[in-house]
C-alpha cells in the first residue's frame, strides 16, 4: 500500500486516507470474520506482523489493542495473541439478538413486546440494538454480534429497497449457523432468506381503493424511496388506480428517504398546493406521514377530510387522535411473536415444509374521520 510518510510512524496513510495500524486492523479483523483465522488459533506475533506488513511493533500493537477491546482477540501473557473462542458461537447463550431501525417508533414497543413474549417463555434472553436505518450502522451492529455468542438473530433490514452491500455479514452467519429472520423488509438479493413481512401491496392498495370508492379521483401519493414497504405501498396504490381506470401520474406521486423524512413529505404537499396543483385525496406512506401532510394541509387553508382527505398507514396512537386517521391495522404484537416463533423454529432446525408461521400477514382497512365520501356531492 502507498503510505504518505509526511506523518509520524503508525500515523502514515495509505491512498485512502487510512492509518497504517487501522489498515491492519482491518485486513486482520476480516481474516476474522472471514474464517480464514479460527477460533482459538494464534495470531502471527508482533515481530512476524511488523516485517510482514513493514511497519513498526508499536504500529502493530496498536492493531492489535483495538482488536482487544472490541472482543476479536485475547492476549495471553507469555503465549501470544488469539483469535476469541467467541468466534466460535457455541449457541449454549440462551440469547437472541434484535436488530431494529428505531428504537423510539411508535412500532416498536409493541413489537418488542410480542417478541420477548415468547422468547422469554422458552427460556431466551434479547440482546437490543438499533441502526437509526442506517446501512453503515447495521454493519456495524452485525459485526459486533458476531462476536458474540448469541444463538439467533431478527432483523430489520436498512433502507430495505437497496442492494445489501455487506452480505459477507449475512454470509458469516449462515456459516456459523446462527439463523436470522427478516422483518418488515428484506433485502431485494437475500428474498429467499427467512422473512415475516405485511402484504403491503394490498394494504397501499386497500386505502387507494377507500378513497376511489368515496368518489376521489385526484389522489396525491406520499412514499418512502429507500425501503421494502414503501415500495410495496406504492405498487398497491398504481394496482388501486388502474383497475379503477384511471392513468397514473408520475407527478402525483412524491417520493422521500430516510434522510429528509421529517422535512420532505409536509415540505412538497405545501408547494404543490401553491402551484394549484389539483387534489382531493392524500395516501400517506403512514400515519406519521399523514399526521405531518395534515398540519400542512391546514396551515394551508385546508380542512380535513370536507376539503381533502388523507389516510396513513400502521394503525399507530397518533392514528387515534387529531381527526380520527383512515389507516391500515399493523398488528405489531403480532408481528413480533411470529418472527421469535419462526426464529425458534429455526433454531430446533424445524424443516420448512413442516413450518407451522404464517410469512405475510394479511392488512385490514380502518375507516375514521380523516376521509369523507366525494360520491353524494358528485351527483
Amino acid at each position: 500500500k502507498l503510505y504518505n510518510n509526511n506523518y509520524k510512524e503508525g500515523h502514515m496513510t495509505n491512498e485512502n486516507g487510512k492509518t497504517k495500524y487501522y489498515v491492519l486492523m482491518e485486513e486482520l479483523k476480516q481474516s476474522i470474520l472471514s474464517g480464514e483465522i479460527k477460533p482459538g488459533e494464534k495470531l502471527p506475533s508482533e515481530n512476524e506482523l511488523s516485517a510482514r506488513y513493514q511497519i513498526s511493533r508499536h504500529t502493530v500493537r496498536k492493531a492489535l489493542s483495538i482488536l482487544i477491546n472490541e472482543g476479536y482477540i485475547e492476549a495471553e501473557h507469555g503465549r501470544g495473541t488469539f483469535c476469541s473462542q467467541r468466534m466460535g458461537h457455541m449457541k449454549n447463550s440462551r440469547n437472541i439478538a434484535v436488530v431494529t431501525t428505531y428504537i423510539s417508533d411508535y412500532i416498536f414497543p409493541r413489537l418488542i413486546q410480542g417478541m420477548d413474549k415468547v422468547m422469554t417463555a422458552n427460556g431466551y434472553s434479547i440482546i437490543l440494538k438499533n441502526t437509526a436505518n442506517s446501512r453503515t450502522i447495521e454493519e456495524r451492529v452485525l459485526e459486533d454480534i458476531l462476536t458474540k455468542d448469541i444463538e439467533g438473530l431478527i432483523i430489520e433490514p436498512s433502507k430495505s429497497q437497496i442492494f445489501c452491500r455487506h452480505t459477507n455479514l449475512y454470509a458469516m452467519l449462515d456459516q456459523y449457523e446462527i439463523p436470522y429472520v427478516f422483518i418488515q423488509g428484506v433485502y431485494p438479493q437475500m428474498m429467499d432468506k427467512p422473512h415475516i413481512l405485511m402484504d403491503d401491496c394490498k394494504g397501499g392498495y386497500l386505502v387507494t381503493k377507500h378513497l376511489l370508492d368515496c368518489g376521489h379521483r385526484k389522489i396525491l401519493g406520499i412514499f418512502k424511496a429507500d425501503d421494502f414497504q414503501g415500495k410495496e405501498r406504492h405498487k398497491g396504490y398504481v394496482k388501486a388506480l388502474q383497475e379503477s381506470g384511471l392513468s397514473y401520474d408520475p407527478d402525483m406521486v412524491v417520493w422521500f428517504h430516510t434522510e429528509d423524512r421529517k422535512m420532505k413529505p409536509a415540505q412538497m404537499t405545501e408547494l404543490l398546493l401553491q402551484q394549484q396543483v389539483e387534489m382531493d385525496a392524500v395516501v400517506c406512506y403512514n400515519d406519521q406521514i399523514a399526521l405531518e401532510v395534515i398540519r400542512s394541509l391546514q396551515k394551508n387553508g385546508k380542512r380535513v377530510p370536507e376539503d381533502i382527505s388523507v389516510t396513513g398507514y400502521d394503525n399507530s396512537v397518533i392514528a387515534e387522535g387529531t381527526v380520527g386517521l383512515t389507516t391500515i391495522a399493523h398488528p405489531q404484537e403480532k408481528l413480533g411473536e411470529m418472527a421469535a416463533e419462526l426464529l425458534l423454529e429455526k433454531i430446533r432446525k424445524v424443516p420448512e415444509d413442516k413450518s407451522r408461521i404464517p410469512r405475510l400477514i394479511q392488512p385490514e382497512l380502518i375507516v375514521r374521520g380523516s376521509t369523507k365520501s366525494r360520491n353524494t356531492e358528485n351527483k
